[in-house]
């Protein structure tokens, strides 16, 4: 890592990046991420939130508002204005969590028992901060929370707008059950935020992974049907017997051996398209001396920039003839029930290039790329609208007086990291908004030829 971690930059530019890191202090980070964390925001139920971080950026001196979606779901956004004269970039993070925090949501099937790390509420442990979503998304909102802070107070002379953008229903679910929109999640706010003119010429996500990403796997959603017999547990024996049940298990560990096999075909780039069987649905909890007519299983499987919806659907049809073929007697089919493709920007775009190099200042070497990703996010649905975006964020915790599994992945956020993501989120700001337009559209231009 360079001194200031702003070599590459011209002196005023340097200078006017570092009056702004002077700004970013542990103590800030603190006080935004513990704040952050003590709303509860699942995905559904960001309006408190919204509010609560347009207030925050509004004290600093940013333009901020929240965007309703309805009267629970909200965006919020706050702008810093430039002259006019260049391009404006988005700082962007989602802000709702992946579970809900409650018992009655997500036990059991987040484990026995809620830990502490699985509720909105944070604990800080020296240099970390636990609490649901204190890594993802939260961590990365404080972030870029902290960044336009810090550019706010600095004063730096803006050529064009920075927005800072926190999107409501980000995580890749449907409505939970309680009443609210089907369409909550699947990136609902960021699709919201630019269809209200929300918009710039570039943007950053900031999501989790100590890279600069260029590219995204896309997911498509089936729901799939394996049919039985109806029958009862004393007439097995007398009456033709198909239990829906027992064939959907042999269909989920057919497919289980597929998506390997599929994963090795589309694996190109950054990507490297994963697939799951999620949930099973089928029966009578209450009865269970009855076998039931049908059986459903739910599929996610993601798909690389180049593969379309239709492609993947095609492909999965086809593994499920397939498998129709080897099983006689087999009843299986399946619908698509979600799309959202995955999407590349350009790396001679000038975003690429300049958070690129803010990385590389940051470490003192060549920009490391981390391929086999399968992870999706709102930057398809920015990329997908013509805005040309990479992401970059924070890298797993690794070392903490706990294990570090899955959820505490999510759940743990260290404040170094998040300095370290700011300063590169600075960087990559000051590097693009102080620029004229045609000086952008020159350097991208000479990155082509």
């Amino acid at each position: 890592m360079s001194a200031d971690g702003l070599a590459g930059l011209d002196e005023r530019r340097r200078s006017w990046a570092l009056d702004a890191v002077r700004h970013i202090s542990a103590d800030r980070l603190r006080e935004l991420i513990t704040g952050l964390v003590d709303i509860p925001s699942p995905t559904g139920d960001e309006g408190p939130l919204a509010t609560h971080i347009a207030d925050t950026l509004r004290a600093t001196g940013c333009h901020a508002a929240t965007q309703p979606l309805d009267d629970r779901q909200a965006n919020a956004w706050a702008r810093l204005t430039g002259d006019g004269t260049g391009p404006d970039l988005m700082l962007y993070a989602p802000i709702d969590t992946l579970t809900v925090g409650e018992e009655s949501e997500d036990v059991p099937w987040i484990g026995p028992e809620l830990r502490e790390d699985m509720r909105p509420a944070a604990t800080v442990h020296a240099d970390l901060v636990t609490g649901l979503g204190a890594s993802n998304p939260k961590g990365h909102a404080a972030c870029v929370m902290m960044a336009v802070e810090a550019i706010s107070r600095a004063g730096v002379p803006l050529t064009g707008d920075l927005v800072a953008a926190f999107g409501a229903g980000g995580m890749p679910t449907n409505a939970r059950p309680v009443g609210a929109r089907h369409n909550t999640g699947q990136g609902v706010g960021c699709s919201f935020l630019l269809e209200q003119g929300v918009w710039t010429d570039y943007a950053v996500i900031a999501k989790p992974g100590w890279t600069v990403s260029w590219d995204e796997v896309g997911l498509v959603w089936f729901e799939v049907t394996v049919g039985g017999t109806h029958t009862y547990a004393g007439s097995r024996h007398r009456l033709p017997y198909d239990n829906a049940i027992a064939r959907a298990g042999e269909v989920a560990a057919y497919l289980e051996k597929w998506f390997e096999e599929y994963a090795e075909r589309h694996t190109s780039g950054t990507v490297a398209p994963q697939g799951i069987v999620s949930s099973i649905r089928g029966g009578w909890p209450r009865m269970a001396a009855v076998t039931p007519a049908v059986c459903t299983l739910m599929v996610d499987l993601r798909i690389s920039p180049d593969t379309t919806p239709m492609r993947a659907k095609r492909e999965f049809m086809d593994a499920l003839a397939a498998l129709r073929a080897a099983s006689p007697g087999l009843d299986v089919r399946a619908e698509m029930v979600l799309a959202i493709p995955g999407t590349r920007t350009p790396r001679g775009s000038w975003i690429h290039r300049s958070a690129t190099a803010a990385w590389e200042a940051l470490e003192g070497r060549a920009h490391e790329v981390i391929a086999g990703n399968s992870g999706a996010t709102d930057a398809n649905i920015l990329r997908g609208r013509g805005i040309p975006t990479v992401r970059v964020g924070m890298p797993k915790v690794a070392e903490a007086p706990f294990e570090i599994d899955f959820a505490r992945g999510m759940n743990t956020v260290s404040l170094r990291a998040m300095e370290r993501l700011t300063r590169h989120l600075i960087r990559t700001a000051v590097d693009t908004v102080t620029r004229s337009r045609a000086e952008v559209a020159e350097a991208e231009e000479g990155a082509v030829a």
